[in-house]
């Protein structure tokens, strides 16, 4: 009986120094949770535009990205669908800050239709809308859109086209280059494109404020 006793107490004591199961889970799940901590701070990369935010994860591999998506809509928007807005809204406006400040510097094309004749930049809208001329504008940009929207949404899909490439280099800017030159050339444009937006809506509304031609100043 006393063998039997001191048998129980030996187990016992045992049973008391050894570690438990749920000790055991615990200590895993606080080991986990240490690593995935650090590893998010591991990955954690400022942004080079805004140095306070964490720079958007979705943009990285894109030319031009500095880490500037302060409303993170790259986090739920396709990047490629952006960088199409984006080189779209840029390249029209390269194109409208020229032809803006044209129609103030005297370029012409003659011979000029009649309704056409001492327009300014601030002028030319509406009196081109009472010509005509707008609407057939508007015709003709519906049906680029209308073929541009194909190719976006087939990109979308996996199609392999690049975001804003349509193939179009009749001045061979990047035929034969390396993928560092194109890659800069890209930037380039970005760039410019970028400028153009913030350049067109300063030209507008310094015309319209100042009721002068170019350089829209008092």
């Amino acid at each position: 009986m006393i063998s039997k006793i001191l048998l129980a107490s030996l187990l016992t004591c045992t049973a008391a120094f050894a570690p438990s199961q749920q000790c055991k889970v615990s200590v895993s799940s606080l080991r986990e949770t240490a690593a995935e901590d650090a590893e998010a701070v591991d990955t954690y990369v400022k942004s080079v535009a805004l140095p306070f935010l964490e720079a958007p994860p979705n943009l990285k591999g894109y030319a031009g990205d500095v880490g500037f998506d302060p409303f993170r809509f790259s986090d739920f928007l396709p990047v490629d669908f952006l960088r199409e807005a984006e080189l779209k809204h840029g390249r029209i406006c390269m194109l409208a800050v020229v032809g803006f400040a044209a129609v103030d510097c005297g370029f012409r094309i003659y011979p000029l239709p009649e309704a056409y004749e001492g327009l300014t930049s601030i002028t030319a809208h509406d009196a081109l809308v009472k010509q005509g001329a707008m609407p057939q504008l508007f015709l003709w940009i519906g049906i680029m859109e209308t073929l541009s929207t194909i190719a976006v949404i087939e990109m979308l899909n996996g199609s392999g086209r690049e975001a804003g490439d349509f193939g179009f280099d009749p001045l061979g800017f990047i035929r034969d280059k390396s993928e560092d030159e194109v890659t800069r050339m890209k930037v380039r444009e970005l760039k410019n494109g970028r400028l153009a937006m913030i350049a067109f809506g300063g030209m507008v509304t310094g015309a319209v404020l100042s009721q002068h031609s170019f350089p829209y100043t008092y």
